[in-house]
């Protein structure tokens, strides 16, 4: 595997020392949390023990106090063992931990911050049946009562939703002013009206669960509207933005393994007398996967250091979503056919790793919004 020569000592050893975790203490738990369909809760524990459920918040709320870049190492890490467990950390950090440190008031941070660093999982709720690449169409509604705004809707899709204690909920407050009414609510788990409903079943990343969340009435404190009212779209946008980089360092870490279980395989099977990886067709095959990899790497590392240097990093952000989504396929594919029959079976890692590249083209931003992204960030370059 390439090296990763473009990091600093300490980005090196805070990468390493996550890449150690995720094959000590995930990998064991890969298959049977695969098959079950739920995350272990000693992984769990493992990823707020290391630090990596707070990784920017500040040390004096409990957080790591560090970078941007960080956390896209720490998603990047545990995505060669498990793009599962990665969107876990992903999703803490780059959606929840961001919007509340960038639009949370102090008394906010003082609440959620601590606990999101040491024991909370959040959640990220924006999407819902009729409004996926539509993120503005929402059904959702919030109606001030009182001291409290009380919120009526169903969210579907929603990451981590199974284990979080805190809910980052976008509902519309004023329908009548269009996308100009979202506004967005901290929601706890144990507020009345609220519910987790539905798991879904699904293809890849099964660990990570995937749940609807009801809102019947949910009550909410007037204090907890996060950011300004009617200004959630803003929030929205701008914390997806800095998630596309997340997505993409989680199907950069998948691509990684994949090619470097690849790697071990054709270097021991032997067919013809020699290992395939003599032949030179095979040979031709890696070299290109690993120039996708290494493409995808530095797309998605320079878009994290422009998020961290304060440039505008969207059309970036875009780019390395979408390469690295299109890469974690092609380079799951590939090694799934290099291992031949024993690839397509559960026996070697390139089965679930397949199974698990495909959302990526597909969540926080289909294939198809990017590239409208990109293109409409052309004239702004030029």
């Amino acid at each position: 595997m390439t090296p990763l020569t473009i990091l600093s000592e300490d980005e090196r050893m805070f990468f390493d020392t996550v890449l150690a975790f995720a094959r000590e203490r995930v990998a064991p738990q890969v298959s049977s949390m695969d098959a079950a369909s739920t995350l272990d809760p000693g992984v769990l524990r493992g990823l707020f023990e290391l630090g990596l459920m707070g990784i920017e918040s500040p040390s004096e709320r409990g957080g790591g106090g560090s970078s941007f870049f960080s956390a896209i190492l720490a998603v990047q890490a545990l995505a060669r063992v498990d793009p599962s467990v990665s969107v876990v950390v992903d999703v803490q950090n780059t959606l929840v931990n961001n919007a509340l440190l960038r639009w949370g008031t102090d008394a906010q941070k003082e609440r959620y911050l601590g606990k999101l660093a040491s024991e909370w999982v959040g959640s990220y709720a924006l999407s819902e049946a009729g409004s996926g690449s539509d993120a503005f169409a929402l059904k959702a509604r919030a109606e001030r009562r009182g001291d409290r705004w009380v919120l009526n809707g169903r969210k579907l899709w929603i990451t981590n939703a199974a284990e979080s204690s805190l809910f980052v909920v976008f509902a519309n407050a004023d329908p009548g002013q269009g996308y100009k009414g979202i506004t967005a609510f901290l929601v706890e788990r144990g507020f009345p009206g609220f519910a987790v409903g539905k798991k879904e079943h699904k293809l890849g990343i099964r660990a990570s669960s995937t749940c609807e969340l009801l809102l019947d009435d949910c009550e909410v404190p007037a204090e907890n509207v996060l950011g300004e009212l009617g200004r959630g779209y803003k929030i929205a946008i701008l914390t997806l933005n800095e998630g596309r980089i997340g997505i993409g360092a989680q199907m950069l870490g998948l691509a990684e393994g994949a090619l470097a279980h690849t790697l071990d395989y054709v270097r021991q099977r032997k067919q013809f007398g020699k290992t395939i990886a003599e032949f030179q067709g095979v040979e031709f095959q890696l070299a290109r996967l690993a120039l996708d990899v290494e493409a995808a790497r530095l797309l998605v590392y320079n878009a994290a250091r422009l998020k961290d240097a304060g440039h505008d990093f969207v059309n970036e952000a875009a780019m390395a979503k979408l390469f690295a989504s299109e890469v974690a396929e092609r380079t799951a594919s590939q090694a799934v056919d290099l291992f031949g029959g024993v690839g397509f079976t559960q026996e070697f890692p390139v089965e679930k790793l397949y199974r698990d590249a495909k959302i990526g083209k597909i969540y926080e931003g289909t294939t198809n919004m990017q590239l409208q992204t990109i293109a409409r960030g052309l004239g702004s370059k030029s």
